[in-house]
Parts: C-alpha cells; structure tokens; sequence
C-alpha cells in the first residue's frame, strides 16, 4: 500500500518534507496517544472520584428523605406511643400487686369451691417466673366433680377480672357413673414493684417470694 511505504520512505529528521496524508496520520496518532496518556495520568483518578461523589450524594439524600418522613411522622409517632403506653397500662391494672396475689389465690380456690368442686390439689409453685414487668405464678390443681361443674368453673375462671389461665388440662373419668377429675395449672400474674422492675432493668433478676 502507497501509505505503508510513505511511511517506510520517512526522513524522521525532515517531518516537514513529509507527505500531507502521512503528516495528517502522524498527527492523528499523536492526538490519540496524548488523550490515552493523559486519561490515564489524570482523567481516571478524577472520573472515579466523580463516581465516588455521586454515590456519596445519592446516600446522603436518602438520609435527608428518610429524617424528612420522620420528621413529618413525628406527630402521629408520639400520639401512638401514648395509646400504646395506655392499653398497656390497661394491662397492668389486670395483674395484682404483691399483697393482692394472695386474695386472688383465695378467689380461684373459692369459684371452685362454690361450683361445688372437691380439690384434691391446690398447690402454688414455691417460685415466680419472674421477666421485666411481670411475674408468673403456676398453681397446680386437681379437682373432681360434675362436667357441668368443671365447665362452669373453668368459665368462672376465664370470667375473672384479674388474669388467670388454665393450661395444661386433662380430664379422666375414674369410673362409669362417678365424678370427673381434672388437672391444670392455673397461671396467675403480678407486675412488679419498682424495686423489682429495677433490678430486672439492671441484669440481676429478683427470686420470686416463696408462699
């Protein structure tokens, strides 16, 4: 090809007695290898720099928009935090103090005895199950009467206005015409005291009285 050998015919000393389509070239090519050079040299560093920026604007203004939608919330945040501390101060007045755990124990054993119940077992567990704001008081029972009776009893139960639930039930009947015995354990609820629920806020759980 005539190009090939204008080049291979080149006096590199004499570029001005150079051909105009070999000078055209020549400088072409010298236009290419300084903008390769320089993208290297300079245009890369910068061009990720770019890239690093927007990604740090993008995340910035998800930020603003995330504190921009609870700003606008904030409001209805609040107002659902006090129904919420509401309902569970409800909750609360449902579970007995200390002093009226024993009156409760005494208000389970009496619905029994007024549906004309025998209780072969009435026994608190000797231990709370003690969390944050409540503690838990397991009582095994074991009754015998009539099924209109275990059924109203247990209704009597679930009618109560302090907390108290029947678990683990089982129902046998000893003979043909004799009456049903059931066993359960009835769960009784306290919320703590302030000392109480302070040292459960601090790690070191309190025992739970023995009665």
């Amino acid at each position: 090809m005539k190009l090939i050998e204008d080049f291979r015919s080149l006096d590199p000393k004499r570029p001005g007695s150079w051909p105009p389509s070999v000078q055209i070239t020549a400088c072409v090519l010298l236009v290419v290898i300084v903008q390769v050079a320089a993208y290297f040299a300079l245009w890369q560093g910068q061009a990720e720099a770019l890239e690093q920026g927007k990604a740090e604007l993008e995340r910035q203004k998800q930020a603003f928009l995330e504190k921009k939608r609870l700003a606008v919330n904030l409001e209805a945040y609040r107002q659902q935090r006090e129904e919420i501390e509401q309902a569970f101060g409800a909750l609360l007045k449902q579970l007995p103090n200390r002093k009226e755990m024993e009156s409760l124990l005494v208000d389970i054993n009496q619905a029994g005895l007024g549906r004309g119940l025998a209780f072969e077992l009435f026994k608190p567990s000797p231990s709370e199950n003690v969390t944050e704001f409540y503690a838990e008081l397991p009582v095994s029972l074991k009754v015998t009467g009539s099924y209109h009776d275990l059924g109203a009893f247990a209704s009597d139960i679930a009618r109560m206005p302090r907390i108290v639930l029947l678990t683990d039930l089982k129902i046998d009947s000893p003979g043909k015409d004799g009456p049903l015995s059931m066993e359960a354990v009835a769960k009784t609820y306290r919320y703590l005291d302030d000392d109480e629920t302070a040292s459960q806020r601090k790690g070191a759980p309190k025992k739970g009285a023995k009665k």
